[in-house]
């Protein structure tokens, strides 16, 4: 990988992480456009690699927050299990669908996560 690429990933990795920390909206609101637009990554490409940094992230600021005291590990032990659930499922039905579609469908969570925010 050339400098530039790198650093330009580097950058988008730290403002992707600094959103997860900060925000707790998870880093994929900003890799998943970036990696397509800034860096013509194809959508499936996107996507999959966006899951694939979810697990380091969240293994750091799980471990972050529970230093703080601000997780309790007990309570979200099942919830944590269905997602992965979820996340499996979610990743092979993913290759089924069009690229167009998955940009469609992730703009659609976005905008209503959004107003879900606002309001």
């Amino acid at each position: 990988m050339q400098r530039q690429g790198f650093l330009t990933y580097g950058l988008i990795g730290l403002v992707a992480g600094l959103v997860n920390g900060l925000l707790g909206i998870g880093g994929g609101t900003i890799l998943i456009p970036a990696m397509v637009y800034l860096l013509g990554v194809q959508q499936h490409h996107a996507h999959a690699t966006s899951l694939l940094i979810v697990l380091p992230t969240s293994i750091v600021s799980v471990l972050v927050y529970q230093a703080k005291g601000n997780l309790p590990l007990r309570s979200l032990l099942g919830l944590a299990v269905a997602t992965s659930i979820g996340a499996i499922i979610g990743a092979i039905l993913m290759n089924y669908c069009r690229p167009s579609l998955l940009r469609k469908g992730f703009a659609v969570f976005m905008l209503v996560a959004g107003l879900r925010m606002l309001f």
